[in-house]
Protein backbone atom coordinates (compact mmCIF):
# COMPACT_ATOMS: atom_id res chain seq x y z
CA UNK A 1 0.00 0.00 0.00
CA UNK A 2 1.07 3.20 -1.11
CA UNK A 3 2.08 5.30 2.10
CA UNK A 4 2.54 8.74 1.74
CA UNK A 5 4.25 11.49 4.62
CA UNK A 6 3.12 14.88 6.19
CA UNK A 7 5.74 16.22 4.34
CA UNK A 8 5.19 14.67 0.74
CA UNK A 9 2.03 15.45 1.15
CA UNK A 10 2.27 19.06 1.94
CA UNK A 11 5.21 19.25 -0.94
CA UNK A 12 2.24 17.68 -3.33
CA UNK A 13 -0.22 20.63 -2.18
CA UNK A 14 2.93 23.10 -2.73
CA UNK A 15 3.56 21.35 -5.99
CA UNK A 16 -0.38 21.11 -7.28
CA UNK A 17 -0.73 25.02 -6.53
CA UNK A 18 2.85 25.82 -8.20
CA UNK A 19 1.76 23.77 -11.55
CA UNK A 20 -2.00 25.43 -11.21
CA UNK A 21 -0.30 28.63 -10.78
CA UNK A 22 2.19 27.82 -13.70
CA UNK A 23 -0.94 26.44 -16.09
CA UNK A 24 -2.37 29.87 -15.11
CA UNK A 25 0.37 32.19 -16.22
CA UNK A 26 0.93 29.91 -19.40
CA UNK A 27 -2.67 30.05 -19.97
CA UNK A 28 -2.81 33.72 -19.65
CA UNK A 29 0.01 34.25 -22.22
CA UNK A 30 -1.49 32.37 -25.17
CA UNK A 31 -4.26 34.50 -24.78
CA UNK A 32 -2.14 37.83 -23.66
CA UNK A 33 -0.23 36.65 -27.44
CA UNK A 34 -3.44 36.46 -29.45
CA UNK A 35 -4.25 39.04 -28.03
CA UNK A 36 -1.18 41.17 -28.93
CA UNK A 37 -0.66 39.05 -32.64
CA UNK A 38 -4.63 40.47 -33.25
CA UNK A 39 -4.03 44.03 -31.99
CA UNK A 40 -0.30 43.55 -33.90
CA UNK A 41 -2.96 42.98 -37.26
CA UNK A 42 -4.99 45.77 -36.70
CA UNK A 43 -2.21 48.34 -35.81
CA UNK A 44 0.05 47.05 -38.77
CA UNK A 45 -2.02 46.30 -41.53
CA UNK A 46 -5.66 47.39 -41.25
CA UNK A 47 -5.16 50.55 -40.43
CA UNK A 48 -2.36 51.12 -42.87
CA UNK A 49 -4.29 49.87 -45.37
CA UNK A 50 -7.33 51.62 -44.87
CA UNK A 51 -4.21 54.80 -44.35
CA UNK A 52 -3.18 54.17 -48.10
CA UNK A 53 -6.73 53.88 -49.74
CA UNK A 54 -7.74 57.03 -48.14
CA UNK A 55 -4.50 58.48 -49.40
CA UNK A 56 -5.03 56.94 -52.81
CA UNK A 57 -8.47 59.30 -52.73
CA UNK A 58 -6.69 62.23 -52.11
CA UNK A 59 -3.91 61.69 -54.38
CA UNK A 60 -6.48 61.37 -56.99
CA UNK A 61 -8.21 64.78 -55.72
CA UNK A 62 -4.99 66.42 -55.96
CA UNK A 63 -4.04 65.20 -59.53
CA UNK A 64 -7.79 66.31 -60.70
CA UNK A 65 -6.55 69.85 -59.26
CA UNK A 66 -3.39 69.70 -60.85
CA UNK A 67 -5.52 69.08 -64.38
CA UNK A 68 -7.57 72.35 -63.60
CA UNK A 69 -4.96 74.31 -62.92
CA UNK A 70 -3.18 73.27 -66.05
CA UNK A 71 -6.60 73.85 -67.73
CA UNK A 72 -6.28 77.34 -66.13
CA UNK A 73 -3.04 78.33 -67.03
CA UNK A 74 -3.78 77.57 -70.70
CA UNK A 75 -6.65 79.53 -71.58
CA UNK A 76 -4.74 82.76 -69.29
CA UNK A 77 -2.26 82.86 -72.13
CA UNK A 78 1.46 82.48 -72.33
CA UNK A 79 1.93 84.08 -69.21
CA UNK A 80 1.12 81.26 -67.05
CA UNK A 81 3.56 78.97 -68.89
CA UNK A 82 5.24 78.79 -65.56
CA UNK A 83 2.09 77.68 -63.95
CA UNK A 84 1.69 75.54 -66.53
CA UNK A 85 4.81 73.64 -65.62
CA UNK A 86 4.54 73.43 -61.68
CA UNK A 87 1.16 72.13 -62.49
CA UNK A 88 2.03 69.26 -64.98
CA UNK A 89 5.22 68.20 -62.66
CA UNK A 90 2.56 67.93 -60.18
CA UNK A 91 -0.06 66.01 -62.57
CA UNK A 92 2.93 63.90 -63.54
CA UNK A 93 4.37 62.47 -60.17
CA UNK A 94 0.75 61.84 -58.36
CA UNK A 95 0.00 59.04 -60.76
CA UNK A 96 2.88 56.85 -59.43
CA UNK A 97 2.05 57.90 -56.06
CA UNK A 98 -1.65 56.58 -56.35
CA UNK A 99 -0.44 53.27 -58.15
CA UNK A 100 2.16 52.97 -55.08
CA UNK A 101 -0.31 53.28 -52.50
CA UNK A 102 -3.02 51.18 -54.01
CA UNK A 103 -0.35 48.74 -54.51
CA UNK A 104 0.34 48.93 -50.62
CA UNK A 105 -3.12 48.64 -49.72
CA UNK A 106 -3.46 45.59 -51.75
CA UNK A 107 0.05 43.89 -50.34
CA UNK A 108 -1.48 44.42 -46.88
CA UNK A 109 -4.90 43.10 -47.61
CA UNK A 110 -3.19 40.03 -49.16
CA UNK A 111 -0.68 39.33 -46.08
CA UNK A 112 -4.49 39.51 -43.77
CA UNK A 113 -5.61 36.83 -46.16
CA UNK A 114 -2.86 35.12 -45.69
CA UNK A 115 -2.67 35.07 -42.06
CA UNK A 116 -4.41 32.32 -41.36
CA UNK A 117 -4.14 32.50 -37.05
CA UNK A 118 -5.95 35.15 -37.07
CA UNK A 119 -10.14 35.26 -37.47
CA UNK A 120 -10.03 37.65 -40.46
CA UNK A 121 -13.03 38.11 -43.22
CA UNK A 122 -10.78 36.90 -45.93
CA UNK A 123 -13.79 36.31 -48.82
CA UNK A 124 -14.42 39.80 -48.07
CA UNK A 125 -10.70 41.31 -48.12
CA UNK A 126 -10.38 39.60 -51.07
CA UNK A 127 -13.46 41.45 -52.73
CA UNK A 128 -11.96 44.52 -51.62
CA UNK A 129 -8.72 43.26 -53.29
CA UNK A 130 -10.36 42.90 -56.64
CA UNK A 131 -12.05 46.41 -56.56
CA UNK A 132 -8.89 48.00 -55.74
CA UNK A 133 -7.22 46.15 -58.84
CA UNK A 134 -10.41 47.06 -61.09
CA UNK A 135 -10.42 50.73 -60.07
CA UNK A 136 -6.75 51.02 -60.67
CA UNK A 137 -5.89 48.96 -63.93
CA UNK A 138 -9.32 50.26 -65.20
CA UNK A 139 -10.63 53.18 -64.17
CA UNK A 140 -7.18 54.48 -63.95
CA UNK A 141 -6.12 53.65 -67.19
CA UNK A 142 -9.36 54.97 -68.53
CA UNK A 143 -9.00 58.10 -66.43
CA UNK A 144 -4.89 58.19 -68.01
CA UNK A 145 -6.28 57.96 -71.34
CA UNK A 146 -8.78 60.53 -71.26
CA UNK A 147 -6.14 62.92 -69.21
CA UNK A 148 -3.62 62.23 -72.08
CA UNK A 149 -6.19 63.24 -74.76
CA UNK A 150 -7.25 66.46 -72.73
CA UNK A 151 -3.17 67.15 -72.54
CA UNK A 152 -3.12 67.16 -76.15
CA UNK A 153 -5.91 69.09 -76.75
CA UNK A 154 -4.61 71.96 -74.13
CA UNK A 155 -1.57 71.47 -76.00
CA UNK A 156 -3.20 72.11 -79.12
CA UNK A 157 -5.43 75.05 -77.52
CA UNK A 158 -8.50 72.94 -78.51
CA UNK A 159 -10.64 74.21 -75.51
CA UNK A 160 -14.14 73.22 -77.06
CA UNK A 161 -12.85 69.74 -77.07
CA UNK A 162 -10.48 69.85 -74.02
CA UNK A 163 -13.81 70.80 -72.21
CA UNK A 164 -15.74 67.98 -73.23
CA UNK A 165 -12.76 65.72 -72.61
CA UNK A 166 -12.48 66.95 -69.33
CA UNK A 167 -16.27 66.11 -68.61
CA UNK A 168 -15.51 62.82 -69.72
CA UNK A 169 -12.40 62.75 -67.44
CA UNK A 170 -14.74 64.00 -64.52
CA UNK A 171 -16.89 61.48 -64.76
CA UNK A 172 -14.15 58.40 -64.79
CA UNK A 173 -12.42 60.84 -61.82
CA UNK A 174 -15.52 60.85 -60.05
CA UNK A 175 -16.66 57.16 -60.72
CA UNK A 176 -12.92 56.58 -59.17
CA UNK A 177 -13.33 58.03 -56.12
CA UNK A 178 -16.93 56.45 -55.27
CA UNK A 179 -15.15 53.46 -55.73
CA UNK A 180 -12.39 54.20 -53.91
CA UNK A 181 -14.81 55.71 -51.25
CA UNK A 182 -16.60 52.70 -51.34
CA UNK A 183 -13.82 50.56 -51.15
CA UNK A 184 -12.67 52.47 -48.32
CA UNK A 185 -15.76 52.35 -46.61
CA UNK A 186 -16.15 48.78 -46.70
CA UNK A 187 -12.21 48.58 -45.54
CA UNK A 188 -13.06 50.55 -42.70
CA UNK A 189 -15.81 48.21 -41.62
CA UNK A 190 -13.35 44.91 -41.79
CA UNK A 191 -11.00 47.26 -39.36
CA UNK A 192 -13.90 47.91 -37.22
CA UNK A 193 -14.65 44.20 -36.90
CA UNK A 194 -11.02 43.05 -36.27
CA UNK A 195 -11.21 45.44 -33.80
CA UNK A 196 -14.40 44.48 -32.39
CA UNK A 197 -12.35 40.84 -32.80
CA UNK A 198 -9.31 42.37 -30.67
CA UNK A 199 -11.84 43.76 -28.04
CA UNK A 200 -13.38 40.26 -28.13
CA UNK A 201 -10.26 38.94 -27.90
CA UNK A 202 -8.95 40.94 -24.90
CA UNK A 203 -12.24 40.25 -23.09
CA UNK A 204 -12.32 36.57 -23.39
CA UNK A 205 -9.00 36.73 -22.56
CA UNK A 206 -9.55 38.07 -19.38
CA UNK A 207 -12.87 35.97 -18.67
CA UNK A 208 -10.81 32.97 -19.27
CA UNK A 209 -7.96 34.10 -17.14
CA UNK A 210 -10.25 34.92 -14.59
CA UNK A 211 -12.12 31.63 -14.58
CA UNK A 212 -8.70 29.81 -14.76
CA UNK A 213 -7.39 31.27 -11.77
CA UNK A 214 -10.66 31.05 -9.86
CA UNK A 215 -10.54 27.23 -10.72
CA UNK A 216 -6.79 27.07 -9.55
CA UNK A 217 -7.80 28.70 -6.11
CA UNK A 218 -10.52 26.59 -5.84
CA UNK A 219 -9.12 23.31 -6.54
CA UNK A 220 -5.85 24.33 -4.32
CA UNK A 221 -8.50 25.44 -1.80
CA UNK A 222 -9.99 22.34 -1.94
CA UNK A 223 -6.42 20.42 -2.35
CA UNK A 224 -5.31 21.86 1.20
CA UNK A 225 -8.76 20.88 2.77
CA UNK A 226 -8.38 17.59 1.84
CA UNK A 227 -4.65 16.92 2.95
CA UNK A 228 -5.77 19.34 5.62
CA UNK A 229 -8.27 17.44 6.70
CA UNK A 230 -6.00 14.32 6.71
CA UNK A 231 -3.93 15.96 8.79
CA UNK A 232 -6.11 17.89 11.19
CA UNK A 233 -8.74 14.99 11.26
CA UNK A 234 -6.67 12.80 12.84
CA UNK A 235 -4.46 14.65 15.43
CA UNK A 236 -8.06 15.75 16.83
CA UNK A 237 -8.95 12.03 17.07
CA UNK A 238 -5.74 11.69 18.78
CA UNK A 239 -6.35 14.70 21.05
CA UNK A 240 -9.39 13.93 21.90
CA UNK A 241 -8.27 10.19 22.58
CA UNK A 242 -5.11 11.51 24.58
CA UNK A 243 -8.31 13.45 26.85
CA UNK A 244 -10.32 10.02 27.20
CA UNK A 245 -7.27 7.82 28.59
CA UNK A 246 -6.19 11.10 30.44
CA UNK A 247 -9.74 11.08 32.21
CA UNK A 248 -9.29 7.37 32.62
CA UNK A 249 -11.15 5.78 30.02
CA UNK A 250 -9.31 3.23 28.24
CA UNK A 251 -11.96 1.62 26.93
CA UNK A 252 -11.83 3.25 23.38
CA UNK A 253 -9.25 3.41 19.93
CA UNK A 254 -8.71 5.87 16.86
CA UNK A 255 -10.04 5.25 13.72
CA UNK A 256 -6.64 5.02 11.62
CA UNK A 257 -7.47 6.80 8.34
CA UNK A 258 -4.29 7.37 6.97
CA UNK A 259 -0.83 5.30 6.22
CA UNK A 260 1.14 8.70 7.13
CA UNK A 261 3.47 9.28 10.39
CA UNK A 262 -0.51 10.68 12.23
CA UNK A 263 -1.49 6.84 11.05
CA UNK A 264 1.66 5.53 12.57
CA UNK A 265 1.24 7.55 15.45
CA UNK A 266 -2.34 6.78 15.79
CA UNK A 267 -1.27 2.99 15.26
CA UNK A 268 1.13 3.55 18.30
CA UNK A 269 -1.53 5.13 20.46
CA UNK A 270 -3.69 2.33 20.31
CA UNK A 271 -1.20 0.18 21.44
CA UNK A 272 -0.48 2.32 23.94
CA UNK A 273 -4.05 2.31 25.58
CA UNK A 274 -3.86 -1.27 25.21
CA UNK A 275 -0.80 -1.42 26.79
CA UNK A 276 -2.60 0.71 29.96
CA UNK A 277 -5.41 -1.53 29.63
CA UNK A 278 -3.53 -4.92 30.05
CA UNK A 279 -1.47 -2.33 32.63
CA UNK A 280 -5.26 -1.61 34.27
CA UNK A 281 -6.56 -5.71 34.62
CA UNK A 282 -3.24 -6.35 35.73
CA UNK A 283 -3.53 -4.22 38.81
CA UNK A 284 -7.25 -5.41 39.17
CA UNK A 285 -5.55 -8.77 38.66
CA UNK A 286 -3.11 -7.87 41.34
CA UNK A 287 -6.04 -5.89 43.83
CA UNK A 288 -7.54 -9.17 43.61
CA UNK A 289 -4.45 -10.95 45.64
CA UNK A 290 -2.24 -8.41 46.93
CA UNK A 291 -3.04 -5.05 48.28
CA UNK A 292 -3.85 -2.24 45.14
CA UNK A 293 -1.72 0.11 46.52
CA UNK A 294 0.86 -2.26 46.68
CA UNK A 295 0.26 -3.15 43.05
CA UNK A 296 0.50 0.40 41.94
CA UNK A 297 3.33 0.83 44.32
CA UNK A 298 5.20 -1.96 42.64
CA UNK A 299 4.36 -0.43 38.97
CA UNK A 300 4.89 2.73 39.56
CA UNK A 301 7.71 3.02 41.84
CA UNK A 302 10.19 0.86 41.67
CA UNK A 303 11.61 1.42 44.83
CA UNK A 304 9.36 0.11 46.34
CA UNK A 305 9.80 -3.68 44.79
CA UNK A 306 13.44 -3.35 46.05
CA UNK A 307 14.56 -6.43 47.46
CA UNK A 308 17.01 -5.03 50.07
CA UNK A 309 14.11 -4.03 52.73
CA UNK A 310 14.18 -1.06 55.10
CA UNK A 311 13.43 -1.07 59.22
CA UNK A 312 11.00 1.36 59.84
CA UNK A 313 8.39 2.00 62.74
CA UNK A 314 4.97 -0.15 61.29
CA UNK A 315 1.96 -0.79 63.17
CA UNK A 316 0.92 -4.28 62.32
CA UNK A 317 -2.84 -6.15 63.04
CA UNK A 318 -3.60 -9.83 63.63
CA UNK A 319 -8.01 -10.22 63.23
CA UNK A 320 -9.02 -13.93 63.78
CA UNK A 321 -12.35 -15.13 63.71
CA UNK A 322 -13.65 -16.59 66.94
CA UNK A 323 -15.28 -19.84 66.72
CA UNK A 324 -14.25 -20.69 63.03
CA UNK A 325 -12.77 -24.24 63.79
CA UNK A 326 -16.38 -25.61 65.55
CA UNK A 327 -18.24 -23.90 62.77
CA UNK A 328 -16.25 -25.02 60.04
CA UNK A 329 -17.17 -28.67 61.39
CA UNK A 330 -20.93 -28.16 60.78
CA UNK A 331 -21.18 -26.91 57.12
CA UNK A 332 -20.24 -27.79 53.57
CA UNK A 333 -17.37 -26.85 52.00
CA UNK A 334 -18.82 -24.83 49.20
CA UNK A 335 -21.00 -22.76 52.72
CA UNK A 336 -17.17 -22.46 54.02
CA UNK A 337 -16.12 -20.90 51.23
CA UNK A 338 -19.27 -18.45 51.44
CA UNK A 339 -18.58 -17.43 55.42
CA UNK A 340 -14.92 -16.76 54.70
CA UNK A 341 -15.67 -14.97 51.79
CA UNK A 342 -18.40 -12.92 53.35
CA UNK A 343 -15.97 -12.57 56.64
CA UNK A 344 -12.95 -11.82 54.94
CA UNK A 345 -14.84 -9.04 52.81
CA UNK A 346 -16.65 -7.66 55.97
CA UNK A 347 -13.34 -7.28 58.26
CA UNK A 348 -11.27 -6.29 54.94
CA UNK A 349 -13.46 -3.36 54.00
CA UNK A 350 -12.79 -1.01 57.43
CA UNK A 351 -9.02 -1.80 56.99
CA UNK A 352 -9.15 -0.75 53.49
CA UNK A 353 -11.56 2.36 54.07
CA UNK A 354 -8.85 3.28 57.04
CA UNK A 355 -5.58 3.33 54.58
CA UNK A 356 -4.38 0.30 55.86
CA UNK A 357 -2.57 -2.44 53.83
CA UNK A 358 -4.07 -6.18 53.99
CA UNK A 359 -0.95 -7.97 53.80
CA UNK A 360 -2.23 -11.88 53.58
CA UNK A 361 -5.10 -13.69 54.70
CA UNK A 362 -4.05 -16.85 56.31
CA UNK A 363 -6.85 -19.12 56.53
CA UNK A 364 -9.54 -17.25 59.02
CA UNK A 365 -6.87 -14.48 59.99
CA UNK A 366 -6.02 -11.30 58.52
CA UNK A 367 -2.47 -9.68 58.50
CA UNK A 368 -2.66 -5.87 57.97
CA UNK A 369 -0.30 -2.76 58.59
CA UNK A 370 0.24 0.77 58.46
CA UNK A 371 2.93 3.01 57.24
CA UNK A 372 5.60 4.60 54.98
CA UNK A 373 5.29 5.07 52.39
CA UNK A 374 1.42 4.56 52.58
CA UNK A 375 0.46 6.42 55.64
CA UNK A 376 2.38 8.95 57.83
CA UNK A 377 3.97 7.58 61.15
CA UNK A 378 2.16 10.24 63.48
CA UNK A 379 -1.15 8.74 62.09
CA UNK A 380 -0.63 5.21 61.58
CA UNK A 381 -1.64 3.95 65.58
CA UNK A 382 -4.89 5.99 65.08
CA UNK A 383 -6.17 4.67 61.54
CA UNK A 384 -4.99 0.97 62.80
CA UNK A 385 -6.95 1.48 66.22
CA UNK A 386 -10.47 3.35 64.02
CA UNK A 387 -9.84 0.09 61.35
CA UNK A 388 -10.75 -2.06 65.53
CA UNK A 389 -13.12 -0.01 66.30
CA UNK A 390 -14.73 -0.93 62.96
CA UNK A 391 -14.25 -4.31 62.88
CA UNK A 392 -15.83 -4.60 65.86
CA UNK A 393 -18.87 -2.33 65.13
CA UNK A 394 -19.63 -4.98 62.46
CA UNK A 395 -20.11 -8.33 64.18
CA UNK A 396 -23.43 -8.09 65.11
CA UNK A 397 -24.51 -7.68 60.82
CA UNK A 398 -21.85 -10.88 60.49
CA UNK A 399 -23.75 -12.72 62.90
CA UNK A 400 -27.32 -11.44 61.14
CA UNK A 401 -25.64 -12.52 57.55
CA UNK A 402 -24.10 -15.43 58.00
CA UNK A 403 -27.52 -17.74 58.50
CA UNK A 404 -29.21 -15.99 55.86
CA UNK A 405 -26.01 -16.89 53.44
CA UNK A 406 -26.39 -20.83 54.52
CA UNK A 407 -30.18 -20.63 54.58
CA UNK A 408 -30.58 -21.53 58.28
CA UNK A 409 -32.02 -20.56 61.56
CA UNK A 410 -28.82 -19.72 63.39
CA UNK A 411 -25.15 -20.74 63.25
CA UNK A 412 -23.86 -23.49 65.05
CA UNK A 413 -21.36 -21.09 66.95
CA UNK A 414 -21.48 -17.58 68.48
CA UNK A 415 -19.19 -16.01 66.14
CA UNK A 416 -17.12 -13.30 66.77
CA UNK A 417 -13.51 -11.29 66.50
CA UNK A 418 -10.38 -11.16 68.42
CA UNK A 419 -8.14 -8.85 67.28
CA UNK A 420 -4.30 -7.63 68.02
CA UNK A 421 -2.40 -4.51 67.47
CA UNK A 422 1.31 -3.90 67.75
CA UNK A 423 3.34 -0.74 66.92
CA UNK A 424 7.43 -1.04 66.54
CA UNK A 425 10.30 -1.18 63.93
CA UNK A 426 10.18 -4.05 61.41
CA UNK A 427 11.74 -4.94 58.80
CA UNK A 428 9.32 -3.93 55.12
CA UNK A 429 10.56 -4.92 51.73
CA UNK A 430 10.03 -7.50 48.96
CA UNK A 431 10.98 -10.50 50.70
CA UNK A 432 10.86 -14.42 49.02
CA UNK A 433 12.65 -16.33 46.77
CA UNK A 434 13.04 -15.77 42.90
CA UNK A 435 10.16 -17.65 42.32
CA UNK A 436 7.91 -15.38 44.81
CA UNK A 437 8.24 -12.19 46.09
CA UNK A 438 6.25 -10.81 48.85
CA UNK A 439 5.98 -7.06 49.80
CA UNK A 440 5.09 -7.64 53.54
CA UNK A 441 6.56 -6.54 57.21
CA UNK A 442 8.97 -8.96 59.49
CA UNK A 443 10.09 -8.60 62.87
CA UNK A 444 9.41 -8.76 66.55
CA UNK A 445 6.43 -6.44 65.97
CA UNK A 446 4.89 -9.17 63.89
CA UNK A 447 5.36 -11.40 66.45
CA UNK A 448 3.98 -9.26 68.93
CA UNK A 449 1.05 -8.40 67.18
CA UNK A 450 -0.11 -12.12 66.25
CA UNK A 451 0.65 -13.11 70.15
CA UNK A 452 -1.64 -10.45 71.34
CA UNK A 453 -4.65 -11.04 68.89
CA UNK A 454 -4.31 -14.82 70.71
CA UNK A 455 -4.28 -13.30 73.92
CA UNK A 456 -7.46 -12.09 73.45
CA UNK A 457 -8.77 -15.55 73.47
CA UNK A 458 -6.99 -15.74 77.46
CA UNK A 459 -8.55 -12.41 79.13
CA UNK A 460 -12.06 -12.79 76.85
CA UNK A 461 -11.66 -9.36 74.43
CA UNK A 462 -12.00 -8.53 71.18
CA UNK A 463 -9.10 -5.99 70.62
CA UNK A 464 -5.42 -5.75 72.45
CA UNK A 465 -2.76 -3.75 71.48
CA UNK A 466 0.71 -3.07 72.67
CA UNK A 467 2.04 -0.21 74.89
CA UNK A 468 3.59 1.64 71.79
CA UNK A 469 0.70 1.51 69.43
CA UNK A 470 -1.55 3.01 72.69
CA UNK A 471 0.55 5.60 73.00
CA UNK A 472 0.26 6.69 69.66
CA UNK A 473 -3.42 6.43 69.85
CA UNK A 474 -4.42 7.73 73.49
CA UNK A 475 -5.56 11.15 72.46
CA UNK A 476 -8.20 10.18 69.94
CA UNK A 477 -9.09 6.83 71.69
CA UNK A 478 -10.67 5.11 74.63
CA UNK A 479 -7.94 2.62 76.25
CA UNK A 480 -8.40 0.21 79.04
CA UNK A 481 -4.96 -1.38 80.45
CA UNK A 482 -5.55 -4.65 80.79
CA UNK A 483 -2.29 -6.22 81.66
CA UNK A 484 1.41 -6.51 81.64
CA UNK A 485 2.22 -9.51 79.45
CA UNK A 486 5.27 -11.25 78.95
CA UNK A 487 4.34 -13.24 75.35
CA UNK A 488 5.92 -16.70 74.14
CA UNK A 489 9.02 -15.72 72.07
CA UNK A 490 9.70 -12.58 74.09
CA UNK A 491 11.16 -11.86 77.69
CA UNK A 492 10.57 -8.47 78.72
CA UNK A 493 7.03 -8.03 80.00
CA UNK A 494 4.32 -5.58 77.59
CA UNK A 495 2.09 -3.04 78.53
CA UNK A 496 -1.23 -4.35 76.96
CA UNK A 497 -4.58 -2.37 76.29
CA UNK A 498 -8.14 -2.59 75.08
CA UNK A 499 -9.50 -0.52 72.77
CA UNK A 500 -12.98 0.87 74.52
CA UNK A 501 -14.22 2.95 71.67
CA UNK A 502 -13.67 6.70 70.14
CA UNK A 503 -13.04 9.08 73.25
CA UNK A 504 -16.41 10.92 74.20
CA UNK A 505 -18.32 7.87 72.97
CA UNK A 506 -18.20 5.90 75.94
CA UNK A 507 -21.72 4.88 77.76
CA UNK A 508 -21.95 5.21 81.89
CA UNK A 509 -21.34 1.68 82.24
CA UNK A 510 -17.93 1.47 80.23
CA UNK A 511 -16.84 4.36 82.30
CA UNK A 512 -17.41 2.68 85.26
CA UNK A 513 -16.13 -0.62 84.04
CA UNK A 514 -12.92 0.97 83.64
CA UNK A 515 -13.00 2.83 86.59
CA UNK A 516 -13.63 0.02 88.72
CA UNK A 517 -11.14 -2.14 86.27
CA UNK A 518 -7.85 0.07 87.19
CA UNK A 519 -8.30 0.02 90.85
CA UNK A 520 -8.43 -3.88 90.71
CA UNK A 521 -5.54 -3.97 88.49
CA UNK A 522 -3.21 -1.83 90.83
CA UNK A 523 -4.77 -3.71 94.23
CA UNK A 524 -4.10 -6.84 92.39
CA UNK A 525 -0.32 -5.36 91.30
CA UNK A 526 -0.10 -4.46 95.20
CA UNK A 527 -1.11 -7.72 95.70
CA UNK A 528 -4.02 -6.95 97.86
CA UNK A 529 -6.42 -9.67 96.75
CA UNK A 530 -9.42 -9.00 98.59
CA UNK A 531 -9.66 -5.55 97.48
CA UNK A 532 -8.49 -6.29 93.63
CA UNK A 533 -11.84 -9.40 93.99
CA UNK A 534 -13.55 -6.36 95.16
CA UNK A 535 -12.84 -3.96 92.34
CA UNK A 536 -13.71 -6.74 89.43
CA UNK A 537 -16.52 -7.89 91.25
CA UNK A 538 -17.67 -4.36 90.92
CA UNK A 539 -16.59 -4.03 87.68
CA UNK A 540 -18.86 -7.11 86.71
CA UNK A 541 -21.66 -5.41 88.09
CA UNK A 542 -20.73 -3.16 85.61
CA UNK A 543 -20.51 -4.85 82.76
CA UNK A 544 -21.68 -8.33 83.25
CA UNK A 545 -19.84 -10.95 81.09
CA UNK A 546 -16.41 -8.26 80.95
CA UNK A 547 -13.89 -11.02 80.00
CA UNK A 548 -11.16 -9.61 81.38
CA UNK A 549 -12.37 -8.68 84.80
CA UNK A 550 -13.54 -12.39 84.56
CA UNK A 551 -9.66 -13.27 83.85
CA UNK A 552 -8.11 -11.41 86.22
CA UNK A 553 -10.86 -12.24 88.95
CA UNK A 554 -9.82 -15.67 88.47
CA UNK A 555 -6.14 -15.03 88.95
CA UNK A 556 -6.74 -13.42 91.83
CA UNK A 557 -8.69 -16.44 93.23
CA UNK A 558 -5.96 -18.56 92.18
CA UNK A 559 -3.30 -16.36 93.85
CA UNK A 560 -5.07 -16.47 96.92
CA UNK A 561 -4.75 -20.10 97.08
CA UNK A 562 -1.41 -20.41 95.59
CA UNK A 563 0.63 -16.97 96.32
CA UNK A 564 3.61 -16.04 93.45
CA UNK A 565 6.83 -15.86 94.69
CA UNK A 566 8.47 -13.06 96.35
CA UNK A 567 9.93 -11.29 93.19
CA UNK A 568 6.68 -11.30 91.07
CA UNK A 569 7.28 -8.55 88.97
CA UNK A 570 3.10 -8.50 88.37
CA UNK A 571 3.56 -9.28 84.73
CA UNK A 572 2.07 -12.28 83.21
CA UNK A 573 3.55 -15.07 80.74
CA UNK A 574 1.21 -16.45 78.04
CA UNK A 575 2.85 -20.21 77.60
CA UNK A 576 1.11 -20.90 74.20
CA UNK A 577 -0.91 -18.41 71.73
Amino acid sequence: MFRSSIRQKIVGIAAGLIILAVVTSLLSMVMAGRVGHLLDELTNRYIPAYGHLARVNVRALERSLAMRRMMMAKMQGPAEDASYETARKSFQEIEPLIKSEADAARELIDAIIADRSTPSDNAALGRLDDRIDNAVNDLLVRLNAENKTLLEQIEAKDIAAARQTSLRADALRDEFNTRIDAIRTDMLAQVGFAASTVMGAQHQAIIVSAVVTGIAAILGFVFAMLVGSGITGPVMRLLEGTRAVEAGKLDGSITITTQDEIGQLSAAFNRMIETLRNNQRIRETFGRYINPRIAEGLLDQPAIAATEGQRRVMTVMFCDMKGFTSLSEGVTPRGLVKIMNLYLSTMSEPIHAHRGIIDKYIGDAIMAYWGAPFVEEDEQTHLAALAAIDMTGRVAQLRKDLPELLGVRAIPTDCDVRIGIATGEALVGSIGSEFMMSYTVLGDTVNLASRLEGANKYYGSRSLISEATAAGCADTIALREIDRLVVVGQSQPQTVFEIMGQKDALTPAQTLLCQHYAEGLAAYRARSWDDAARAFAAALEAVPGDGPSLALKARVESFRQSPPAPDWDGAWRLESK
